[in-house]
């Protein structure tokens, strides 16, 4: 039978830990969790509870699903646990790590009107932050910086129409 491999983590930062699951048949499963091996055998109950069975132990579950976020409540103790395969494993630590770099020029994503310059020339931004305000089709949309540095340039003048595409504020 085929192993899976996934990786829960119950803390926020916390380094994953992986978890090897090999169908036995008839619901029961051999978990391999920080090297020790388990024996478990679930049975899904009317009321949509879970009665598992770990190493000989019997253990009433309660799950609640929110994407990768999954509550579960055992013994009266909710615990969330955040649950990844390998690939959204990677996705993630692939998205993690990327960061713009070199002069980044924000641009106006689409016609509209320069509603307000929230910095100046010389101002230090984070990555992140509100920089200009730009109103397109009756919206107000708040453009953020692309990165932390240093503001070199800001072309936008509150008040003025601005084509899609034009030039408002450039950091470096």
């Amino acid at each position: 039978m085929k192993t899976t491999r996934w990786f829960a983590s119950t803390r926020k930062g916390e380094e994953p830990k992986a978890i090897d699951v090999t169908p036995l048949g008839e619901s029961r499963y051999a978990v391999t969790l920080d090297g020790v091996k388990h024996e478990l055998e679930s049975l899904v109950l009317p009321h949509g509870a879970v009665s598992l069975i770990l190493d000989g132990h019997s253990y009433a579950v309660e799950f609640e699903e929110n994407q990768d976020e999954v509550k579960v409540l055992v013994k009266g103790q909710v615990t969330r646990v955040d649950i990844a395969d390998e690939r959204k494993l990677r996705m993630r630590a692939a998205t993690a790590g990327f960061s713009v770099e070199g002069k980044q020029t924000v641009t106006a994503p689409m016609p509209g009107k320069v509603v307000k310059v929230l910095v100046k020339v010389g101002d230090e931004v984070k990555e992140g932050q509100g920089i200009v305000v730009v109103e397109a089709m009756k919206m107000e949309n708040e453009l953020k910086a692309p990165k932390a540095g240093k503001v070199t340039e800001v072309t936008a003048v509150e008040g003025t129409a601005v084509e899609n595409g034009a030039k408002l504020v450039v950091i470096e």
